[in-house]
């Protein structure tokens, strides 16, 4: 079987590769040439961890190649998947002339039988735009060639992407026939061998169903934010707070993790499209308006303690970052906090020297050279007046105190991601800061906290 999957980013290739890697024959598509070229000498455009070896591996065994001659691949494949971009655009919606581009593409080159599947996340209803895209080309030809339309949104997690398409909690598949259905089945069996299911549904549902899987994520982010910015205020601790009511198998303890905010690709695009959907259809989703709004703020509460801290004048002081991608194991710094918290440093007057595992970079194109990058964690802290830690790689979980604290003028963490101990930190010496723990003294000002979060 071969299969054509058009757009080599973060989903098309973890999509070619994996079916690659199961014996298909997959050829990856893309209009740009100069990424394909080094895709062909094994040059990958994302880091992601095995995705690497991954594509090298089913390159040299001739089942995963690339290509920009997308009429040549549409006419050869027996399926095609539709991987491409859909950022959003200022009013949140979708923008789909990536995907319709495609659907047209496959309409003027398909010569016999076609299965064209979404499998970028697209708004309900894009499977009729796709279905009406392909027919138009076809009617233009004056030919009649069968074909359906499916939808198969991606859930993967940047970082765990490959275990995530290897051993799916569940495969979502929206169709509209037997014989695509069949086609699909044969496609995922290897994926499905060891009793992860495989969902049939109708079109609509699926393409809903992607939506609101990452809503639901966010919904949960946004919730144990706000709660644990009432836990600072009150006296509360997150940490024992998440604890009890992650214990409750109706919650369960995954995305209850108390931060500053969520980014990347997919929540705040497709909670903004979720969004849109709903008003296009004169309808309003409070909860989720209410789920962007907090994370919206979250990004500025680290910043509002360190300028807090400084008494307002940052002017002349040195910020050292730990972590700049939106998550760990991944360069992606889409919607990241960093970018956030950074402009609010460097428009307040302060200096910033950050170090990220992977992704200094992707910071490079965002920042330039109105900070500092540098090659270790350690190095940030030379001469810096505090540490601020905005992403959770394991590397910054069991750190140097002893180091830090020499380098550091003076010995002043903020924790974005509350992955040291309060308790610790103090007996060392260090002034600590972090989500939903009142860090202060027993007789601290509630109201100097309030103001910290406001």
């Amino acid at each position: 079987m071969k299969i054509a999957i058009v757009g080599s980013g973060y989903v098309g290739l973890v999509t070619g590769a994996c079916f690659s890697e199961v014996g298909i024959d997959v050829v990856c598509v893309d209009i740009d040439e100069k990424k394909i070229e080094n895709l062909k000498r094994g040059i990958i455009p994302i880091y992601e961890p095995g995705l690497e070896d991954m594509i090298k591996r089913n390159m040299s065994k001739e089942r995963l190649s690339f290509s920009t001659s997308l009429a040549d691949t549409i006419s050869e494949a027996e399926a095609v998947f539709i991987s491409v971009g859909t950022p959003p655009d200022e009013d949140g919606s979708a923008d789909l002339k990536h995907v319709l581009a495609v659907a047209r593409a496959c309409g003027k080159h398909m010569n016999d039988y076609k299965l064209i599947v979404t499998k970028s996340t697209v708004p309900v209803g894009t499977s009729e735009k796709v279905r009406n895209a392909v027919q138009g080309e076809l009617d233009k030809r004056l030919v009649d060639i069968p074909f359906d339309v499916a939808s198969n949104p991606e859930f993967l997690k940047e970082g765990a992407a490959i275990d995530d398409f290897m051993k799916p909690d569940r495969i979502v598949v929206g169709t509209e026939s037997d014989r695509s259905e069949k086609l699909l089945k044969k496609l995922y069996k290897p994926f499905t061998l060891n009793g992860h299911p495989i969902i049939f549904m109708d079109i609509v549902s699926a393409e809903m169903t992607k939506y609101a899987a990452n809503s639901m994520l966010a919904t949960k982010i946004s919730f144990i934010n706000d709660i644990a910015n009432l836990c600072e205020i009150v006296g509360a601790d997150i940490n024992n707070v998440r604890k009890g009511i992650g214990s409750d198998s109706r919650i369960g303890k995954k995305f209850i993790y108390p931060g500053i905010g969520y980014g990347g690709s997919c929540f705040p695009k497709d909670v903004q499209a979720l969004i849109r959907t709903a008003s296009e259809n004169k309808y309003e989703l409070q909860v989720l308006k209410a789920v962007e709004s907090v994370n919206k703020a979250q990004k500025l509460v680290l910043f509002n303690k360190i300028n807090s801290h400084f008494n307002g004048d940052l002017k002349g002081k040195t910020i050292a970052i730990w972590g700049l991608s939106f998550k760990p194991q991944t360069d992606d710094m889409r919607e990241a906090p960093s970018l956030q918290i950074i402009k609010e440093l460097l428009a307040a007057g302060a200096t910033v020297k950050a170090y990220d595992p992977v992704a200094i970079e992707e910071a490079n194109h965002h920042f330039g050279d109105t900070i500092t990058y540098c090659e270790d964690q350690y190095e940030t802290l030379i001469d810096a007046d505090c540490l601020a830690v905005l992403t959770e790689w394991s590397e910054f979980r069991v750190p140097n105190f002893k180091v830090m604290k020499r380098l550091l003028n003076t010995p002043i963490v903020f924790d974005g991601r509350n992955i040291y101990d309060k308790e610790e930190m103090h007996v060392m010496g260090y002034q600590y800061a972090c989500i939903g723990i009142n860090t202060e003294r027993r007789n601290s000002n509630k109201l100097e906290l309030k103001a910290q979060l406001a």
